[in-house]
Order: structure tokens, then sequence, then C-alpha cells
């Protein structure tokens, strides 16, 4: 359960950090405009879509790294 809350918590930092990074300047300027352009995207999925992309790289980077790890300590 806490590897559950700690990948939870990964994802939504992840969403928060690149919703932020890739409309810096909208948020910034013209926050509640563009919250409510949101609901009338033609795809509002669109973050979560590649804030998932995104998270599975890193779940796929991690993971290999724990591989690697784990194949040159010794038992």
């Amino acid at each position: 359960m806490i590897n559950l809350k700690k990948e939870f918590i990964i994802f939504i930092v992840l969403f928060i950090v690149f919703s932020f990074l890739m409309h810096m300047d909208v948020w910034l300027s013209i926050p509640l405009e563009h919250l409510n352009n949101l609901f009338y995207h033609a795809m509002p999925y669109h973050p979560l879509l590649y804030v998932f992309l995104i998270y599975l790289v890193i779940a796929l980077l991690r993971g290999l790294f724990k591989l690697i790890r784990k194949l040159f300590t010794k038992k």
C-alpha cells in the first residue's frame, strides 16, 4: 500500500510540474481563463495521457536501474 501511495504522489507531482512547464505563460498571465478553457478543449484528457506516458518511461528506467543494481550487488 505504501508503494501505491508513493507512485500516486510521483504521478501527481509529474502532472503538476509538467502542466506548469508546458503552459507556464498562460498559467501565470490568465490562470482562471486557462482553467475554464481546459473543460472546452477538444481533447481535455491530453495532460493525463502525456503525463502517463512520461510516468511509464520513468517507471521503466527505475525498473531497469533496479535490475542492474540487483545484478551487480553481492548476495
